[in-house]
């Protein structure tokens, strides 16, 4: 039998191991005397008895993320239109961004919730907070968040290594990607996920890093705000060399192209470098995203398709 000071010496030996290899220190700060300690993606820390084996997750990208950290059998109640993957649309639905039902969520009896920062408000989180629920606060704004955000759900989940393999898949997707379509002088591009009046999405939005990997510039990525309206003297002040209408469906696609065409003297008007680029995914802020970067990019190079609008 060990003595204590070799027990010791030998759990040194393996957090110090564990720095080595890069691991996440919410996993090392785990033990079953103090609890299982997580840091969320706001840096808030949370203790929990054990993994979470209970969970309730508030938005349909988080659902995916768990899924893909490898805990989706751990899910048992979720948000309104959480598709991704296909086995999320059988877990029971416990409210939607308007509003969650916390009697629903009590019966579930959840170690913890998953909430999108920025998503569900304080005011909707007070109440699952008061009712004592752990929330974890889970984040991705940028496209390289999207790795660490899956290796600190796999703490919380206890499933490491497969978000691990997960996380570092998609690094190397993008990765790809970036070298893929690299390009010394990107076009300006500008984005548009609404019309009349026009609202894009500014720098500090995932889809702006989306458009920079596929190898464009986005026209507004100096605008703080993610989802600013645009006035159209602006659009033709910075007169992109290329415009691309992120749509809820085709026929809206086509109707914003065909707006643009009253304006003949823009760049991307004038070149016919109007796109159209009809997918969810790109807009849901789980793993998929990377799924339609992918078809994205590939749409940006082949050009503009014929008869668009």
């Amino acid at each position: 039998m060990m003595s204590i000071t070799e027990r010791m010496r030998i759990r040194g030996l393996c957090i110090l191991a564990g720095l080595l290899a890069g691991q996440p220190a919410a996993a090392l700060a785990a033990e079953p005397t103090q609890g299982w300690r997580v840091i969320d993606d706001v840096g808030r820390t949370l203790v929990l008895a054990h993994p979470a084996r209970r969970v309730i997750s508030l938005a349909p990208a988080s659902t995916a993320m768990i899924f893909a950290a490898g805990g989706g059998a751990q899910v048992v109640g979720t948000a309104e239109f959480s598709v991704e993957p296909e086995a999320a649309r059988r877990i029971a639905r416990i409210g939607d961004a308007h509003g969650f039902d916390l009697e629903r969520i009590l019966k579930l009896h959840p170690d913890v919730v998953v909430a999108w920062s920025g998503g569900a408000s304080a005011a909707q989180l007070a109440p699952l907070e008061r009712a004592g629920l752990l929330v974890y606060r889970h984040q991705v704004a940028r496209l390289d968040d999207l790795a660490p955000a899956l290796l600190r759900l796999g703490v919380l989940l206890g499933t490491e290594g497969q978000a691990r393999v997960a996380a570092n898949a998609l690094e190397m997707r993008i990765r790809a990607l970036r070298r893929q379509y690299r390009t010394a002088m990107p076009r300006s591009l500008l984005i548009q996920v609404w019309d009349r009046p026009v609202y894009t999405v500014g720098g500090t939005q995932l889809i702006s890093d989306v458009v920079a990997a596929c190898g464009y510039r986005n026209l507004f990525a100096d605008l703080l705000d993610p989802g600013p309206a645009v006035a159209l003297e602006a659009v033709v002040e910075r007169n992109p060399d290329a415009i691309l209408v992120l749509a809820a469906d085709a026929g809206s696609a086509r109707e914003w192209l065909q707006h643009w065409q009253q304006l003949p003297a823009l760049s991307a008007v004038h070149t016919h470098q109007l796109f159209a680029f009809v997918d969810a995914r790109l807009s849901r802020l789980g793993p998929q995203v990377v799924d339609a970067a992918e078809e994205l990019c590939r749409a940006l190079r082949a050009g503009p398709a014929p008869q668009a609008y």
